[in-house]
């Protein structure tokens, strides 16, 4: 079975080919074919990367158009060195990451008419993405036709969370106008649930699990019996944790006062939210943790202060969640930072050190993927685990695939 992963950004597509025989393995599959793509808006030029086991290819092409970038990438598949099928119908089903599903959609679903219809009107919480995960879920209608697609939401493994958790303490009324905590990373956080029983030979639904996705966005998630039952991220990706541009929580009063007193429009307001704060904003440098560390060792007090905040609320709230669960089994760190950064991962376990938690210092500096660095004495198990939301949506699809097939 061939399954087509689409992952759409407001400026970027990350696509994936995967070839499912029997079952779904116990090890993720490498895919036979991925692209990426990166759109350059100052020159309206897409840049593209290909691989497959044998061939890569890249290239730009003179289009802002993400139905024709996906045409494109299509016949990649089917002709040159990057070729892996005869033809575009061996293509059984195709997954979509949709990043906003609000409270309709609590798990995958088969994409109809009036998902479309749905996703169309959750874009008003999700404006940068939602918008160009329809453009590719359209796109496949025209050059595939009738081909199953499957929506799979970065909200969904967040629905479960408890009304305690999800409801602000703001008016009664915000619950029935859909203002509530949803989350997102969910793809990443349910991927790395998985992977963390997997390694650790345990029942998921056994295990408390705070899972930590570091990368640009940054969010936590408390796991118990293999829902997440809280998460950092909010009715935006905007809350939380400091992250690269983003600020993460900050006292609401203050956007009050600066709407009052620098006379700040709703569109700078959301810049410098969303684009000039966290890591960049700090520190005056970069987004980009490997440059922060860098700046660091020259000397930088800006980029100490920038990072020493990150590891400052990243503890803060490793802690909140670690009151929600009762206790803690095991911590994971993923994404960008979390999967290669060896000093994050160490000054942060360091805090909880009066909990037991004990990491390989050799271990963790030896660049670990899927690996518990924790000692063998350690009271929390500490995995590093390289996240797979595409596998993870192949997973999905598979899974849409065997029911209709119990159905028949």
């Amino acid at each position: 079975m061939k399954i087509l992963v689409l992952n759409a950004g407001s400026s970027s597509q990350k696509s994936c080919l995967y070839e499912i025989e029997d079952d779904i393995p116990q090890q993720p599959l490498k895919p036979i074919w991925e692209a990426k793509v990166d759109v350059r808006y100052q020159n309206s030029l897409a840049e593209i990367e290909v691989k497959t086991e044998t061939a890569k290819l890249q290239e730009e092409i003179s289009t802002l158009s993400r139905p024709e970038i996906l045409a494109h990438l299509l016949d990649t598949m089917c002709q040159g060195s990057t070729k892996v099928i005869n033809q575009l119908s061996e293509i059984d089903i195709v997954g979509h990451r949709v990043v906003h599903g609000g409270q309709e959609y609590q798990k995958s679903v088969l994409i109809t008419q009036d998902v479309i219809n749905t996703i169309e009107r959750l874009a008003t919480l999700a404006p940068a993405h939602n918008p160009a995960n329809l453009e590719g879920i359209k796109a496949v209608q025209e050059r595939l036709g009738s081909v199953p697609q499957i929506a799979v939401f970065d909200t969904a493994f967040h629905s479960q969370i408890p009304d305690v958790a999800a409801i602000f303490s703001g008016p009664y009324e915000w619950i029935s106008q859909g203002i509530r905590r949803y989350g997102f990373h969910g793809i990443s956080h349910q991927y790395c649930a998985g992977r963390a029983a997997q390694i650790l030979g345990q029942d998921l639904a056994s295990l408390r699990i705070i899972n930590c996705h570091l990368g640009n966005g940054c969010s936590l998630a408390a796991i118990k019996n293999g829902l997440s039952i809280n998460t950092t991220m909010s009715f935006t990706p905007l809350d939380g944790l400091m992250m690269g541009s983003r600020s993460g929580a900050i006292d609401p009063g203050l956007l009050i006062h600066l709407l009052r007193q620098n006379n700040y429009t709703l569109e700078e307001l959301d810049h410098i939210l969303n684009k000039s704060s966290g890591l960049l904003g700090i520190s005056g440098i970069s987004s980009d943790m490997r440059e922060i560390r860098n700046s660091i060792s020259e000397g930088n007090e800006r980029a100490q202060l920038a990072y020493d905040i990150y590891i400052h609320r990243l503890r803060y709230y490793i802690g909140a969640m670690i009151a929600d669960l009762q206790g803690l089994d095991v911590l994971v760190f993923t994404a960008g930072v979390g999967e290669n950064s060896a000093d994050v991962r160490e000054n942060v376990c360091e805090a909880f050190d009066f909990l037991g938690v004990k990491i390989d210092k050799t271990k963790n500096h030896h660049q670990p993927v899927d690996v518990d660095i924790a000692v063998p004495e350690s009271q929390v198990r500490v995995l590093v685990i390289h996240t797979q939301e595409d596998w993870q949506i192949a997973c999905e699809c598979w899974t849409h695939y065997l029911s209709n097939q119990n159905k028949t």
